[in-house]
């Protein structure tokens, strides 16, 4: 019978999920990083939240910088509680031990202090001072190995905190039971941070590099969606039911409806009607299959005007529970961390219809556009086994003509429903036009039709059958002419 090993949680969600349930308890880790990583904050948030769940934690400094500047650091951060310093979390320099009396000296005092303390966590910042001490890699081996030794006699769990970027066969890396890596990329004139995790013994881990931020309330790290549902977190329904757009019409091109649980793509020019036909699909929410607009354009009082002049009452439906507007503007933000927030407001509300208006966006947050085709395949397969059926849009360049390009690679293969929305010039009138490329495993009318937008919604009717070459924009009489 496999055991499972006891855990010491992180308090940072997503770390804790990176970490497959945080870190093992009693065992040592290195937390590594460039000055300004986030290393500092990241082990004292862990350690207020520690205390939180009822441990005790000793942190040890091997640095000169006095613990009052530090405090005035920390109390700039939500998770920072003075009170707990002195009691819960004790602090303690080493510095003086170190210059003075060497390594054996450093691992004496920090034996008796976490004896004193009864500390069940114990944080050593500036171990790359203790590594410069060392005479030989011999001496280092001998601190870490002796200052684990006496940790985990006391159960205590050991993080290392180093501002040197240590190699794989490092003497503290072959030590240590995990390596946690902190660093930063410029993307642009944007600095992502990230967390990888890059040795964990014993114990699962999501591998790969995850993007991370701090801020007021410290660090949120975000787990790379596709690595994360990896697996869908559900089966989904195996039975096959129908849920209507919200336009009658299109209802009957689809046979029936859209398919529970399924993707849809609205793909077309800006200005064609694609948000108004996902707020005709929203119209149709109910407190029993709620709905959500997840946008990252229009603020939620211009979509309630906006579907006001549709006929569609949204403030009443708000009320009642049946939708939830979710504004998230374009101008910052991480691509996992929209997505966690996406699936999050899903969970929140129940939702069983989603609005994603549109994946553009989620194209500009990307820090690796190589990434987009995976971190969609995995937010579709989520949404689908949650059977909540979802209509995302798409804004292609071109007004005119035949060219259609796609947010990413095998899109097809992503999304279950397909359809194309283009501008029609005919007898000197600009008309808009749609048409279903694909449904998946059900059929449907694949004969082009005229969408019309107005004051008691949209509607749909056969249109251009005397034509050819609507979708270059320019149709011509069938025969020539």
């Amino acid at each position: 019978m496999v055991q499972a090993l006891k855990r010491l949680l992180t308090g940072i969600e997503g770390l804790d999920a990176l970490l497959k349930g945080g870190l093992v308890a009693g065992a040592s880790y290195i937390i590594q990083g460039a000055p300004g990583a986030g290393k500092t904050i990241l082990a004292n948030q862990l350690a207020s939240n520690h205390v939180r769940d009822g441990g005790r934690v000793l942190v040890a400094t091997l640095l000169s910088e006095s613990h009052e500047r530090l405090f005035q650091y920390l109390a700039t951060l939500d998770f920072f509680d003075p009170t707990l310093v002195g009691d819960q979390i004790q602090f303690v320099s080493a510095f003086d031990t170190l210059e003075q009396e060497g390594l054996e000296a450093v691992v004496k005092l920090l034996r008796q202090e976490i004896g004193r303390q009864q500390a069940t966590l114990l944080i050593v910042d500036g171990v790359l001072n203790a590594r410069v001490r060392a005479e030989t890699t011999l001496d280092t081996k001998k601190f870490v190995s002796e200052l684990q030794g006496h940790a985990a006699f006391a159960g205590c769990t050991v993080l290392l905190l180093t501002s040197a970027r240590l190699d794989e066969g490092s003497p503290e890396h072959t030590m240590v039971d995990g390596v946690v890596e902190l660093g930063e990329q410029l993307v642009g004139s944007r600095a992502v941070r990230h967390v990888q995790l890059r040795k964990t013994r014993g114990s699962g881990a999501l591998s790969g590099r995850h993007e991370c931020l701090i801020d007021e309330a410290g660090m949120h790290v975000y787990p790379r969606l596709e690595s994360l549902y990896s697996h869908p977190s559900q089966l989904g329904s195996a039975s096959l039911h129908k849920v209507s757009t919200g336009v009658a019409t299109l209802d009957e091109m689809l046979g029936g409806g859209l398919a529970t649980g399924s993707v849809s793509l609205l793909m077309g020019p800006s200005g064609i009607g694609k948000t108004s036909l996902g707020l005709a699909f929203l119209g149709a929410s109910s407190a029993e299959a709620p709905g959500l607009h997840f946008g990252f354009y229009e603020t939620p009082a211009r979509l309630r005007l906006k579907a006001a002049s549709l006929g569609y009452d949204f403030e009443r439906l708000e009320r009642e529970g049946a939708l939830q507007l979710c504004w998230q503007p374009t101008t910052e933000g991480l691509l996992d961390q929209v997505g966690a927030r996406l699936l999050a407001r899903v969970e929140q509300l129940g939702s069983k219809r989603v609005l994603i208006d549109s994946l553009g966006a989620f194209s500009r947050l990307a820090v690796d556009p190589a990434r987009l085709n995976a971190f969609f395949r995995a937010l579709a397969g989520e949404l689908r086994a949650r059977d909540v059926s979802v209509m995302l849009t798409w804004e292609m360049r071109d007004i005119f003509g035949s060219e259609i390009t796609a947010p990413a690679p095998d899109l097809s293969s992503i999304v279950d429903n397909l359809m194309l929305m283009r501008f029609v010039e005919l007898d000197s009138q600009l008309r808009r036009m749609l048409s279903i490329l694909k449904v998946r495993d059900s059929q449907h009318d694949p004969a082009l039709h005229a969408l019309h937008i107005g004051p008691h919604g949209i509607s749909l009717s056969k249109a251009f059958e005397g034509a050819c070459g609507v979708l270059s924009g320019t149709p011509v009489p069938q025969g020539g002419g």
